[in-house]
């Protein structure tokens, strides 16, 4: 059980799992393709005109900039808090005893602790900054959509 532990887990996390998300979405990616290719070649074999817009990669709509600061804010509140959770569960098995972690080595807590939180933390650091930057841009495109 160690050796699955402390060899194979890690190996299938960090190699084996990335490989296989990067190849399922290039398999998504080429048989989308290949869809389009064959209604594109379908369509000029019986003399339709084709829209082209059909093979127009789809861009996703970008949101408002007021959107995107909740978005950062709201990724910054989670992270900030589950850091803050970690650390304290960290320091409860520390000094009061009596919690063992099952799924990883308690070491590992703080340290995950201390790694989301930073993230929030910066996160924050950026919504404010990003707040303050944008303050005309966000005045301008709450006046557009009072407009409308």
């Amino acid at each position: 059980m160690d050796f699955f532990e402390y060899v194979m887990l890690p190996i299938c996390i960090c190699v084996v799992l990335p490989v296989l998300i990067v190849l399922i979405v290039g398999l998504v990616r080429k048989n989308e393709t290949n869809r389009k290719a064959e209604i594109m070649l379908k369509a000029i074999e019986n003399g339709v005109t084709i829209d082209p817009e059909l093979f127009m990669a789809k861009t996703k709509k970008r949101g408002s900039i007021k959107q995107d600061l909740m978005d950062k804010l709201t990724g910054a509140c989670i992270t900030s808090l589950m850091g803050v959770a970690f650390i304290v569960l960290a320091l409860v098995n520390a000094y009061a005893g009596g919690i063992s972690f099952n799924i990883f080595p308690s070491s590992y807590v703080p340290v995950a602790g201390a790694v989301l939180l930073a993230v929030g933390i910066g996160l924050f650091i950026s919504y404010f900054v990003s707040k303050k930057m944008l303050a005309k841009e966000i005045e301008a495109e709450e006046r557009e959509l009072l407009e409308k």
